[in-house]
């Protein structure tokens, strides 16, 4: 009796697993199938699934209308950049609150994580007369340096609970041998802390890659990334779907892509110091 009830607990779980993920990922589904349709099929109703004739043609357009490829390049540098100067500045950072704690430590943690909780729109007008007399509107310095302030404090908070689930006698015994605080971190802290940073990489790049209410309205056409691509699809004229599910689909495919194929990594690093 009690092996039916947990084969029955376990057949029930696994179903709502499955339902639950594709009710997550049918957006997805959805999206890339409208980007092989017809305007009038996308347009339809009741919305056809199978049953309209797959066509390429909103990839011609879109790649004849816009150069994807520019897009695409400055995504990849603009994520790559605020991650890489992130981690720059995260991981003393994260080290120092770890391993070197004051009294004050856990107040100055809650306040960068509410920093989060500000809405963006706030402080556009500022940024933006700022950015204006910097000359950094509709540069890629301009946005590596908003998307890796606006995501350093959850950077600095992963690394933090990561960090503090290293043994600090191993720092220490790395101090009695000589080695300076700098290399303590390349050579002792970062090598063991491998999960818990890829972790913290993978999620500020898709955070960053994400990004479009900065990347809207601080740029035009020079650093404009993938999202400036998509929103290039809406006009006064209305939506045209199936254009726009194309673009929307070339724009998220790379960060797809990337998630799954590092997503052991990702689930890894998140749980990572769960377990003692």
């Amino acid at each position: 009796m009690a092996r039916r009830a947990t084969f029955s607990r376990r057949v029930t779980m696994t179903a709502i697993t499955w339902v639950l993920a594709f009710a997550i990922f049918f957006p997805i589904l959805w999206m890339i199938q409208t980007s092989f349709k017809s305007e009038l099929d996308a347009f339809a109703l009741p919305p056809k699934f199978f049953n309209f004739h797959w066509t390429t043609e909103n990839y011609s357009v879109v790649q004849d209308r816009s150069d994807y490829f520019r897009f695409a390049l400055n995504s990849i540098i603009l994520s790559g950049g605020a991650t890489l100067l992130g981690l720059l500045v995260g991981i003393p950072a994260a080290w120092s609150m770890a391993f070197a704690p004051t009294k004050n430590t856990k107040q100055v943690l809650l306040w960068m994580l509410s920093t989060k909780m500000m809405p963006a729109t706030g402080v556009l007008i500022p940024i933006y007369v700022l950015y204006q007399w910097l000359g950094w509107f509709d540069t890629h310095i301009g946005l590596i340096i908003i998307l890796f302030l606006g995501n350093l404090p959850i950077m600095i908070w992963m690394l933090y609970t990561y960090f503090k689930e290293i043994p600090g006698e191993i720092l220490e015994a790395a101090r009695m041998d000589g080695a300076t605080r700098w290399k303590e971190i390349v050579y002792v802290l970062a090598p063991m802390a491998v999960p818990g940073i890829a972790s913290t990489v993978l999620l500020n790049v898709i955070l960053s890659w994400n990004e479009a209410f900065w990347t809207l309205n601080l740029t035009t056409t020079t650093a404009a990334p993938l999202t400036a691509f998509i929103a290039s699809y809406s006009s006064p004229e209305g939506l045209f779907w199936a254009k726009l599910s194309a673009a929307s689909t070339l724009a998220v495919a790379p960060i797809l892509i990337l998630g799954w194929f590092s997503q052991k990594q990702l689930v890894r690093g998140l749980t990572f110091g769960a377990v003692k």
